[in-house]
């Protein structure tokens, strides 16, 4: 339990980039098919998960412990 609380900003940033990256594939996506991230909603999906994870994982909390 205590490791899915020092990390739950990561888990957080997991979920809302993979939101980000599959809206992104839905509404922009690549017509083509020759981009590589875009053409497919799971490297799309994968490739914001990821963005998301090391975005908010450097993101520092503070606990007030007395």
């Amino acid at each position: 339990m205590n490791f899915l609380k020092r990390h739950s900003l990561t888990f957080l940033g997991i979920v809302l980039g993979s939101l980000a990256g599959y809206a992104y594939y839905y509404f922009i996506g690549c017509s083509s098919g020759s981009c590589p991230i875009t053409a497919r909603p799971f490297n799309s999906t994968a490739y914001g998960a990821l963005m998301g994870a090391m975005l908010f994982s450097g993101i520092k909390t503070t606990s007030n412990q007395s």
